[in-house]
């Protein structure tokens, strides 16, 4: 995304001034108003004023700058997997993950007329994919647009019945649009997982489940990952994510996103990054947060 359209630049400019006037309880997240970021920093900060920013990027300089305290930034859907390019990012910000989010993400059809008016709908090609059985059952051709709430935005500033947007409910609400079918979805299982990121740690109270985040960088040698990996297994903690990744080209080593249950502090999660430093290249602590639904 490299603008707002005119619809959405009016509330972005108001979102604007509402954060500066108090940065440290304002929370950043990347895309437009009525985007599904912006739905979760309205569910996990509630009254406190959003900032948008245009990239991912944006809003973890905000961050890092002082124009917000916290933001809100998607890692991972139930979907789609890994969000792209978030696992880069971290390391270079160099915030702290202090909380994590979940969304339930909920597609409405988006318009200014009624459902039997619309012949198309514009969004993002996740989340056109995500209700193509219901579009193609209404007739509705599909057309690709950068994200979902700036097709809404996109739909009120042209004002045509025939083209509509699939988005959040809350998008609706900012622009002006009818809900015409909510819920639109083909799979009800649909959840974006968020990290909330932070200048500096924080501290968790006692007795609350944890979760740690972490990079590594595995060795280019044989059964490198299963080394660095069997001190979680032989110390009973818990990983309930792992993810490899390349980085500039290179096919050479695989770099590795995980999630653990447990705290850097805890006897085995301690014994077991130790056993993980040592097979490993590097290791980078990401945070340690409450943990925000249990994983089965």
């Amino acid at each position: 995304m490299t603008s707002y359209s005119p619809c959405a630049a009016a509330l972005v400019a108001a979102m604007e001034s509402a954060a500066a006037v108090d940065p440290a309880a304002a929370v950043a997240f990347q895309g437009a108003p009525g985007a599904y970021s912006h739905q979760a920093v309205r569910e996990a900060f509630p009254g406190r004023p959003a900032l948008p920013c245009v990239a991912f990027e944006d809003a973890m300089e905000a961050v890092q700058t002082g124009r917000a305290g916290r933001a809100v930034i998607p890692i991972e859907n139930s979907l789609h997997g890994r969000v792209a390019d978030v696992h880069f990012l971290l390391p270079e910000a160099g915030l702290h993950i202090v909380g994590e989010h979940f969304v339930r993400v909920r597609h409405c059809l988006l318009g200014l007329g009624t459902l039997a008016e619309v012949r198309a709908a514009q969004s993002h090609p996740q989340a056109l994919g995500q209700c193509r059985q219901r579009l193609r059952g209404w007739g509705i051709e599909p057309i690709g647009y950068f994200d979902t709430a700036g097709a809404a935005a996109a739909v009120a500033d042209v004002g045509d019945l025939s083209r509509g947007a699939v988005a959040s409910k809350l998008a609706a609400e900012l622009y002006g649009l009818n809900v015409l079918g909510e819920g639109i979805e083909d799979a009800d299982h649909n959840t974006t997982r968020f990290v909330i990121l932070a200048r500096e740690p924080e501290p968790v109270a006692d007795g609350v489940p944890v979760m740690t985040s972490f990079l590594f960088q595995t060795r280019n040698v044989p059964a490198s990952l299963f080394k660095a990996l069997g001190g979680f297994a032989t110390n009973g903690v818990n990983m309930t994510k792992l993810e490899s990744y390349l980085r500039d080209g290179s096919f050479s080593a695989a770099e590795f996103y995980a999630d653990i249950e447990g705290a850097p502090a805890d006897v085995g999660v301690a014994l077991a990054l130790e056993e993980l430093a040592f097979h490993t290249k590097w290791v980078k602590l990401l945070g340690t947060y409450p943990r925000a639904r249990a994983r089965d």
